[in-house]
């Protein structure tokens, strides 16, 4: 089986280069590494969660699913205590490296290392769609319910890879959920508590 950007630990050599990218009005260089989703830059998906968010004003946020770090660094320097969370030890330490050269503080960590007290008042996430639909819903269900009373989490995904069945299904659990953006083929859905 090829290697997955969500394997625990990729088997592709680390080979390290530097991206750059814009994000709510500032430039960010980051390190990204082969055996990590979207290594050669910011993905679509993520810019467009990006884009059509304000940056937060603080709060407790998750970053589910990190990669080498984007979203998790930018809610970090908009004044967010952040968490980012990854079972790809590569991006975990990708993430860490790039919040140190970029002076933020983020907490990353592997899911089951995330403090079983921890509230949440957001969770920011480009979802890992291809990990199957059931391991989506298992993952979505796992953290949702860590979400604060007036919680909310931000999720993008492709209209093609089924965003609007995904928002059915997640009102129909008991997290009403609605589409506050369609941008170049992606929804940005809100989903809250019931």
């Amino acid at each position: 089986m090829p290697d997955h950007y969500f394997d625990a630990s990729p088997s592709v050599p680390d080979r390290r280069q530097d991206v750059t990218t814009r994000i709510w009005g500032k430039e960010l260089t980051f390190t990204t590494s082969a055996g990590v989703f979207s290594h050669d830059g910011l993905d679509k998906a993520t810019a467009v969660l990006l884009r059509t968010s304000n940056p937060p004003t603080g709060g407790t946020i998750l970053d589910l699913g990190c990669g080498w770090g984007p979203i998790a660094c930018a809610l970090a320097g908009a004044g967010a205590t952040v968490w980012a969370i990854d079972p790809n030890e590569r991006a975990l330490e990708l993430t860490a490296l790039n919040a140190s050269r970029l002076g933020v503080t983020v907490h990353t960590a592997l899911p089951d290392d995330v403090p079983a007290d921890l509230v949440l008042d957001e969770i920011w996430s480009n979802p890992p769609i291809r990990i199957g639909k059931q391991a989506l819903h298992d993952l979505l269900l796992r953290w949702l319910p860590r979400l604060a009373p007036e919680g909310v989490a931000r999720l993008v995904v492709g209209k093609n890879l089924g965003a609007d069945s995904l928002q059915r299904w997640l009102t129909d659990q008991g997290w009403p959920t609605e589409r506050v953006a369609s941008e170049k083929g992606f929804r940005v859905l809100e989903t809250r508590r019931g």
